[in-house]
């Protein structure tokens, strides 16, 4: 239940797409807590890094928030984004900028936590006969979300030797702790860097399964 003096998180902030067939554009962003966007700067660095990779591909935006990144991949040419977000408003924001760019055919809004979400995700794969070949893993800082979710998406075998997996973090996660626990599991692996970079309090790369 929400309490009378709780404010309804509201569009006040914006996103700008950087390249692609919806260059310029920007769409409305909820002001709601733990929403933190990708900045311009990161998501530049990012796409440069993707630049030979995104079109035709199908991408994972595992803790959308404004979903900066899977729209700026569908504008660069990917075949489908897979949208996940537990905030129902920051939900409903994603569908309504999904028909604002007539993006229906090619974007997936799936409302709640991860680990339910990224089941249907598989399901839709399987149905759709699609490869997951893009996934971008960003989530809320300090609240120990990003490596179990990283093991069921390797559960969920969503992430193979081939999937590129962008992760961005606080500095206090490793790359050395999200490899010891991927070590342990059944079937163990581990992340190789394909390119890394640090700044300003937490850092972001791009990550492949070694093979």
């Amino acid at each position: 239940m929400r309490h009378k003096n709780q404010k309804k998180p509201t569009a006040t902030g914006r996103i700008r797409i950087i390249a692609g067939q919806h260059r310029g554009r920007q769409l409305p962003v909820l002001d709601a807590q733990g929403l933190r966007p990708t900045s311009d700067r990161t998501k530049e660095t990012l796409f440069n890094w993707l630049m030979q990779d995104v079109q035709g591909s199908v991408c994972l935006d595992g803790f959308a928030g404004s979903g900066s990144l899977g729209f700026e991949a569908l504008s660069r040419g990917a075949q489908h984004a897979y949208f996940i977000e537990k905030n129902t408003s920051a939900a409903n924001q994603l569908t309504q900028n999904v028909a604002t760019l007539k993006l229906q055919d090619t974007a997936s809004v799936l409302d709640g936590e991860f680990a339910h979400s990224v089941t249907r995700v598989a399901q839709a794969l399987s149905e759709r006969a699609q490869v997951m070949t893009i996934v971008f893993l960003d989530p809320p800082f300090k609240q120990g979300l990003l490596i179990p979710s990283l093991l069921q998406l390797l559960d969920l075998q969503l992430i193979t030797t081939d999937t590129l997996i962008y992760l961005e973090c606080e500095t206090a996660i490793t790359l050395n702790n999200i490899n010891s626990a991927l070590l342990k599991q059944p079937s163990p692996t581990s992340l190789k860097p394909i390119k890394q970079q640090q700044t300003n309090g937490f850092m972001y790369g791009l990550f492949q399964l070694n093979t």
